[in-house]
Order: C-alpha cells, then sequence, then structure tokens
C-alpha cells in the first residue's frame, strides 16, 4: 500500500500558521509546501481570511482518474497535495484529526460516533486569537456536531446547495475569518450507486463547481486582504458488492486523499 507522505493531521496547524496564530499545542507539523506557497505570495504577512471547504469521501483516486473533473477547483488554486487520512477512514475521524492535528488515540474519536471533542482545535486557537469562526454544515452532520460548544457560530442546513447558499451569504456579509463549508453529496450518492455511477461522478461536477463559486466569491469580496481557499476532503472511497460505495478501511482508495490550496493576495489586479 502506498500511503501519502504528507499527513490529514497537518491541516491544523498549517492554517493557524498561515493565519499567524498559536495552533493547539501537541497538534501534528504544519506542511512545508503549503507555508513555502504562502511565503512566496504573501512575501511574510499572515493570511487574514481563509475559507475551508470540505467535500466528504473525494479520494486521491478519483483525482486520478477522472481529472477533468477537478478543473475548476485548479483554476483557484495553486497546489494539489497528496494528502494521507486516518483509520478508521469515516468522517467523524477524519474531520477530528483535520482540525485537532491529533491521531484517533489522542483525540478519542475511534469509531462512526459524534461525541463533542474536548481536545484543543483550530476553532479554539483562532478563538483565543481573536478570530471569528464559523461552520456551515447540514444538520446533524460529524463537523457541526464534534465541534460543538465553541464561542462561535454553528449555521446548519437541509441540504448541501443550503450550504453553499449559506456560504455565500457569510462571505457576502464578510463577518467571519475563517468560513468552513461542509457538502455531503457525493458521500450519500457514491454509498447508494457507487463510486463511479454517473449519479455519484455528477456530484464530483457538483463539488467542483461550488468551489469554484465559493472561491470566486471569496476573492472578490477579501479582495483586499491575504486571504486563502481550500478543498479538503476528509477520506476517500470504494465500491463493494452490489455497486454500492463504502469507506473505512485501511487501502489506498479510502487512505489517499488529495487536498487543494490556493492563495490571494491583497490588493491583487490580476
Amino acid at each position: 500500500m502506498i500511503r501519502n507522505a504528507m499527513r490529514i493531521t497537518m491541516t491544523c496547524r498549517t492554517i493557524a500558521e498561515l493565519m499567524q496564530f498559536e495552533a493547539p499545542q501537541k497538534a501534528d507539523v504544519s506542511n512545508p509546501a503549503v507555508m513555502q506557497a504562502a511565503q512566496d505570495i504573501f512575501q511574510g504577512g499572515p493570511a487574514e481570511k481563509v475559507l475551508l471547504y470540505n467535500p466528504d469521501a473525494v479520494a486521491l483516486w478519483l483525482y486520478q482518474k477522472y481529472t477533468e473533473k477537478f478543473i475548476p477547483v485548479m483554476r483557484n488554486t495553486k497546489l494539489a497535495l497528496p494528502v494521507h487520512s486516518v483509520m478508521p477512514s469515516v468522517t467523524p475521524v477524519c474531520f477530528a484529526s483535520m482540525y485537532t492535528g491529533l491521531m484517533p488515540a489522542d483525540h478519542g474519536i475511534r469509531a462512526y460516533v459524534k461525541p463533542v471533542l474536548k481536545c484543543d482545535s483550530l476553532f479554539d486557537a483562532a478563538i483565543r486569537a481573536g478570530k471569528k469562526p464559523v461552520i456551515i454544515s447540514t444538520a446533524g452532520d460529524s463537523l457541526t456536531e464534534i465541534f460543538r460548544e465553541r464561542d462561535m457560530d454553528y449555521i446548519e442546513c437541509e441540504t448541501p446547495d443550503e450550504c453553499n447558499e449559506k456560504t455565500m451569504q457569510a462571505l457576502s456579509e464578510d463577518r467571519y475569518d475563517i468560513i468552513l463549508c461542509y457538502n455531503a453529496n457525493f458521500d450519500s450518492t457514491m454509498h447508494r450507486w457507487g463510486p463511479e455511477a454517473e449519479e455519484s461522478l455528477a456530484q464530483i461536477d457538483h463539488n467542483a463547481a461550488a468551489f469554484k463559486m465559493l472561491s470566486d466569491r471569496a476573492f472578490e469580496v477579501w479582495k483586499d486582504k491575504n486571504c486563502v481557499v481550500t478543498f479538503l476532503p476528509d477520506h476517500g472511497c470504494h465500491e463493494i458488492d452490489g455497486n454500492l460505495g463504502s469507506h473505512g478501511l485501511d487501502m489506498e482508495e479510502d487512505m489517499n486523499i488529495i487536498h487543494f490550496y490556493g492563495f490571494r493576495r491583497g490588493g491583487y489586479a490580476g
């Protein structure tokens, strides 16, 4: 099994260091590729605004096999990085590791359960630094449930499309420093039809278009600020008997994912 060298646990400190506030003490190291790109573009200045777009279950192999579907994402990003997720490769475990910088044994979520995390997270660190984060997700989904009880806003929606609408609104109002938007549409469709079914691949197109729309708006609203836009899946997926989709195993299809980062310097006229 090929394991990507870059780890999903690097995300937490990476975002904190991009915004130049203190990361959770025990979080994994930051991603050197992202930090070097930021240095080149921001010339030592901080990212003032960050968009975290989290599409569920988008695997590296999907990017490799259907690269053209990711062109809208690539148009607004600079880096496409192969990343290794954590076991079990299920949503609450992976997002807990993404935004605490910890392995499952350390943050405590080791199965498909949604307890409120008591350990330090990116959102706690951002709040301590005076930043305003918001999580926008479908009601009851992991990203809202495991990071509850923080002094921040949570916007719960009925559908992924409503999440995107609320994110557009949040961008336009420009009240937040970190905006997280979660989309579960590919994950739910691939479980029912399989990862490569026509219905599922259409959802990859939908995610790519949503990211392009949101990042375009972010670049417009934040044109005078250094900003970062990201496309950060939690885990991958594979086909099982009956042409259904699944994930959760220690296999390349489930563990290897692709993360994208885009950067725009404040006042950039291009």
